[in-house]
């Protein structure tokens, strides 16, 4: 239907249409338009000069009072929104809304006064107005009122509105686009009628004729008058049936004068000599049969050989196709695994997005140690069997990825049926149909493996699958690496910062283990929030270097046992400050370092080294504020002892709101009176005594 002749014109000639009555259309509108625009300004020349020969004749006969009232008699009209006298700066001195008088115009038309003096017609699309500005010139006429030395007594302002217009346009786009309609529809209507009647129906009356011949009824005769052109393709169709029947019709006579000419010439000798010259004939015949087959021959190789050729074509094509697919499947890949560095996260990517590429149901990551000799499990998903943290998995000469790490390359199992070296269920519980396993090696050392098992889809895997497999093992591999060595070098700087908080508490017995007390009381707060492991893991690195600003304030004074005085007071609240200049130059603790810098601000704004707002306080910094405060109150300190447990609480409840979180307390009163947090509490205090 859609491939019809008749659908095609209708279209044509439709779309046509409707681009040219729409741009007809869309022109004429724009004429009127500007004409209407035209219209306005010539309405406002003559409103402005009939309006300024008022005021002159009223004016002139001393009768000045009588503006305003003709101000208020044109403001009337339907079509004027606003009739005022203004000066130079903007002052309006009459105007027909008597409350205007004495107040200025607002400052974009004080503009144009200043700019331009001479007649400025401006449309307001926002305001709808079509807005003007006329200068009354200081005549001889005025001079006995006004000074001569002032050459313009002032600007006549008229804004005329713009609505009884708009709406004569908008009437005129309705009726505009109600016509635009009905000509397309009728235009339309009338070609569709022509194809109907002067195309479709001839040429189906043509083709019902060409069934009644193909079906062996030369008698079939079809008269199409519609057209000349109808005419003249119906006759000749017509001759060229008259003239296929006579063949019919002629060879059939022939065969029968050569089955009576045969008879014939059995008895006579001219007979005979026909039937030799009949012979030579037909062996011609024959030999250009032959001759034709040969060629026929020739052609269906030539047919047989382009064939080969776009089947060649289209497998390299196919080749390419799946060639493209690997490597934008191995780009999207990397960029997924090289988005984070967090050892956690990136196992969990890994081994997601090789799931997703591969259309597999369960994968896997195993770590090599290589000096305990074990298969470790680091990330399993898709099966919930076990709990992959830190489970070991045993070698043996069954488990896959014991024979990938021994071997050191990747394995495919299409069907476990046709491996039954291989265990079908797995260690971890589950059944194993179709996998593959490649081995993760960085430097030519084995660290682990990668596994994804059975298809989504219950088919096998093939070769190509284990080919990108094996690529996307190395790209991991190597992210592996990365995200090992950065783990190593934060815990190479976080020991190195936590050895100098130590050293700094190992010289004070009355702050030895503050900073582990306050780092579990935190992480057991944040824990009871629910909060996620990216912001437990700052709220650990914070609270264990929370005081390493302590390094820059003087050991006496932070041993001191008096009263301390404004000075020592101002010396000890500058740690925070000190401790993040000191992990400034460390970038992946830049979250940690705010938190260290916030962690003596107070919920009231009240609080050091920079009063900020509760609004403005991080979470963490909050969570880590009341555990220092209650391990400080609950440890012995230089200048008092420690406090009991409840007292503590009741200092707790009574700086709610004002030092600390009032939503955060109750949270952690409820975790001290916890009998296992209690218990856990104890041990701690006393392992650290």
């Amino acid at each position: 239907m859609i491939n019809s002749l008749k659908i095609k014109i209708i279209g044509l000639v439709t779309v046509t249409i409707i681009g040219i009555v729409s741009l007809v259309s869309y022109v004429t509108y724009r004429q009127q338009k500007e004409m209407l625009y035209d219209m306005a300004t010539y309405n406002t020349n003559v409103l402005n000069e009939t309006v300024k020969n008022s005021i002159s004749d009223a004016m002139r006969s001393g009768r000045s009072q009588e503006i305003s009232a003709i101000f208020s008699r044109l403001r009337s009209k339907e079509f004027i929104s606003s009739l005022r006298i203004v000066d130079e700066t903007g002052k309006i001195l009459i105007s027909a809304d008597q409350t205007e008088i004495g107040h200025f115009l607002p400052e974009y038309e004080r503009h144009e006064l200043k700019t331009n003096f001479q007649q400025k017609f401006t449309l307001s699309e926002n305001r709808r107005v079509f807005d003007s500005f006329a200068r009354i010139p200081n005549n001889p006429l005025c001079h006995k009122c006004h000074s001569p030395s002032i050459k313009t007594l002032g600007f006549l302002e008229t804004e005329l509105s713009m609505g009884y217009m708009e709406r004569f346009l908008e009437k005129e786009k309705r009726t505009a686009a109600i016509s635009t309609v009905l000509i397309i529809g009728l235009i339309i209507i009338v070609v569709s009628v022509f194809l109907i009647f002067y195309v479709d129906k001839p040429i189906r009356k043509l083709i019902s004729t060409m069934e009644e011949v193909e079906k062996g009824n030369f008698d079939h005769r079809t008269i199409i008058s519609s057209s000349n052109e109808m005419r003249i393709l119906s006759q000749s169709f017509n001759r060229m049936v008259e003239r296929f029947r006579d063949m019919m019709e002629a060879n059939i006579v022939h065969e029968r004068e050569l089955a009576r000419a045969q008879e014939k010439l059995s008895h006579h000798r001219e007979t005979h000599l026909m039937n030799q010259k009949l012979e030579e004939q037909i062996k011609e015949i024959e030999t250009l049969n032959v001759n034709l087959e040969e060629r026929i021959e020739e052609i269906e190789e030539a047919n047989y050989k382009i064939a080969d050729l776009a089947g060649e074509l289209e497998d390299k094509n196919t080749t390419l196709e799946n060639a493209v697919s690997k490597l934008s499947t191995l780009y999207k890949v990397g960029l997924a695994i090289n988005s984070t560095m967090e050892s956690e996260s990136l196992f969990k990517l890994i081994v997601k997005t090789t799931m997703d590429t591969l259309r597999a149901q369960i994968g896997y990551i195993i770590l090599w140690d290589q000096e305990q000799h074990e298969m470790l499990i680091t990330t399993l998903i898709g099966h919930d069997g076990l709990s992959p943290s830190g489970t070991v998995l045993p070698r043996k000469q069954s488990s896959v990825s014991s024979w990938v790490i021994e071997n050191g390359k990747p394995l495919l199992i299409a069907d476990i049926n046709q491996a039954p070296e291989f265990d079908r269920f797995s260690a971890m519980g589950y059944e194993r149909k179709t996998l593959i396993c490649a081995p993760l090696i960085v430097k030519n050392e084995i660290i682990g493996t990668i596994t994804v098992v059975n298809k989504i889809d219950n088919s096998t895997y093939n070769h190509e699958e284990l080919e990108l497999f094996s690529t996307i093992a190395a790209q991991a591999s190597i992210a592996i690496k990365n995200a090992k060595l950065y783990d190593e070098q934060q815990k190479t700087y976080l020991n190195t910062i936590q050895a100098l908080v130590s050293a700094i508490e190992a010289s004070d017995s009355y702050t030895r283990g503050h900073s582990e007390r306050v780092t579990y009381y935190s992480l057991e707060l944040a824990k009871k929030l629910e909060l996620s492991q990216d912001r437990l893991k700052i709220i650990e690195r914070a609270a264990i270097l929370h005081d390493i600003g302590k390094i820059g304030i003087d050991l006496t004074l932070l041993h001191k046992e008096g009263r301390l005085t404004a000075e020592d007071i101002n010396d000890l609240q500058q740690h925070p400050t000190i401790g993040m200049k000191i992990l400034e130059p460390i970038e992946f603790l830049q979250d940690v370092r705010l938190c260290i810098g916030q962690h003596h601000e107070r919920y009231d704004g009240q609080g050091y080294p920079n009063s900020i707002p509760a609004s403005e306080l991080l979470l963490e910094s909050k969570i880590l504020a009341i555990a220092d405060a209650f391990d400080a109150m609950t440890s012995d300190r230089p200048y008092r002892k420690a406090l009991p447990v409840e007292v503590a609480i009741n200092e707790l409840y009574s700086n709610a709101g004002t030092q600390f979180d009032p939503e955060l307390v109750p949270h952690f009163v409820d975790l001290l009176k916890d009998s296992q947090f209690q218990s856990s509490r104890v041990g701690r205090a006393t392992a650290m005594a």
